[in-house]
């Protein structure tokens, strides 16, 4: 299904062929993870008394890995999938002085273990996620592709040509951590090769550590490190309207065409259940979750980018700092909206939210609402009634979460 998808885009509404066609492919854009895990799954039952994402009680850790002045660290996993706009919210934590941020490190796990399956390949990137949460980075080195006897280096790693750390003194002179603003890639990639040991150095010197990924599909996956009383992991649950995510992903199918394919070749019937499981979990949170689960709206952060990056911030105990705020606030004012798949770049709020309402037929979204119309419901994502009613940008289609 997602094969299907990732070679050829929805027909547009006035493209020729059969109904058929268009039915069949708009069936498994919605029915393929092109939703946000947990976010399109069948019968998804309501939390039991409203209780829905309240925070519950946390359960006392034990003593942790330690950051500078033997603080304990706090740890964040974003978890999100592709297209859901978790490359910008990423940089909420590059940018910050005081966060070592690691972009994707499972990407690894996914290129040495190829054409391995998505599911099979969950155990593996726990294991990766749970030495990297404890600053051991030389676990990038079990996972390199670089050919027997050659040691990968900083620049080895995905995501290394916009990591702040590696880009920034002392392991690059081209710039500070210090100073909050985006990076140039071109810039990075003139950066001196690091060996793992020195990045790992750097790993030790922060407080906050954070990864943003998409090749977990379940939360549970996350559970025994959530469970370790060694650690003190937070879940940040970045969502976005599923409507928009189609579309999104539409427009950079064949950049998703290697990870379409392991998530096909998983061939399990699961895969679907255990995206509505993710939902449930979130809803009725077992003990390891409670107080350490938060879901955040892409469109929130674009529409209110100061409120949310307090609210995110306040979650994972970091200071929301003027720098910070101006960054959020810029990055959601830009002059328009980037139709280059995997940039980030500031971009207009408004047309980022509502891109989706004139990329996509009238039919493509009925189709899409059709798989997720619960989901949507929950998280306040209204559905749309005519053709009028989409092209109507005016009209938000956002409402309060009936989480």
């Amino acid at each position: 299904m997602l094969l299907q998808l990732a070679i050829t885009p929805l027909p547009a509404p006035s493209s020729p062929g059969p109904t058929g066609a268009l039915l069949s492919s708009a069936s498994a854009l919605a029915r393929s993870s092109l939703c946000v895990p947990g976010l399109c799954p069948p019968r998804i039952a309501p939390p039991a008394g409203g209780a829905g994402l309240r925070p519950g009680p946390v359960t006392p850790r034990a003593p942790g890995p330690r950051g500078p002045a033997g603080a304990r660290r706090q740890l964040v996993y974003v978890f999100t999938t592709w297209r859901s706009g978790s490359s910008f919210f990423g940089e909420l934590f590059n940018q910050n002085p005081e966060v070592f941020f690691l972009y994707e490190p499972v990407w690894h796990v996914w290129q040495k273990l190829y054409p391995g399956d998505a599911v099979s390949l969950q155990g593996a990137a726990r294991d990766m996620l749970s030495s990297l949460y404890r600053c051991d980075l030389s676990v990038f080195q079990l996972y390199s592709t670089a050919g027997a006897g050659k040691n990968l280096t900083t620049l080895g790693i995905f995501g290394a040509a916009t990591n702040k750390v590696i880009c920034s003194s002392p392991l690059c002179p081209a710039y500070r951590k210090e100073v909050v603003g985006m990076v140039d890639d071109r810039v990075c990639k003139k950066c001196p090769p690091q060996r793992l040991s020195r990045f790992q150095e750097e790993c030790h010197k922060y407080r906050t550590l954070v990864i943003k990924g998409v090749r977990v599909f379940d939360l549970a996956v996350l559970a025994p490190l959530m469970r370790d009383p060694t650690l003190d992991l937070k879940v940040i649950h970045l969502v976005r309207d599923p409507r928009a995510v189609a579309s999104s992903r539409i427009k950079s199918r064949h950049g998703l065409i290697r990870e379409s394919l392991q998530v096909v070749r998983s061939r399990d019937p699961r895969i679907h259940r255990i995206m509505a499981k993710t939902l449930q979990t979130a809803l009725h949170p077992p003990d390891w979750l409670q107080g350490n689960y938060m879901a955040v709206r892409y469109e929130d952060l674009v529409v209110e980018p100061i409120k949310t990056l307090r609210q995110v911030y306040g979650f994972v105990n970091l200071a929301v700092s003027p720098e910070m705020e101006k960054f959020a606030l810029n990055m959601t004012s830009g002059p328009g909206y980037s139709s280059k798949p995997f940039v980030v770049s500031a971009r207009n709020a408004t047309q980022a939210l509502s891109a989706w309402r004139t990329a996509l037929s009238y039919q493509q979204i009925k189709q899409v609402e059709e798989y997720c119309h619960q989901p949507m419901a929950l998280l306040g994502y209204e559905r749309v009634g005519s053709p009028e009613e989409v092209k109507d940008l005016s009209r938000t289609l956002l409402r309060k979460p009936r989480l």
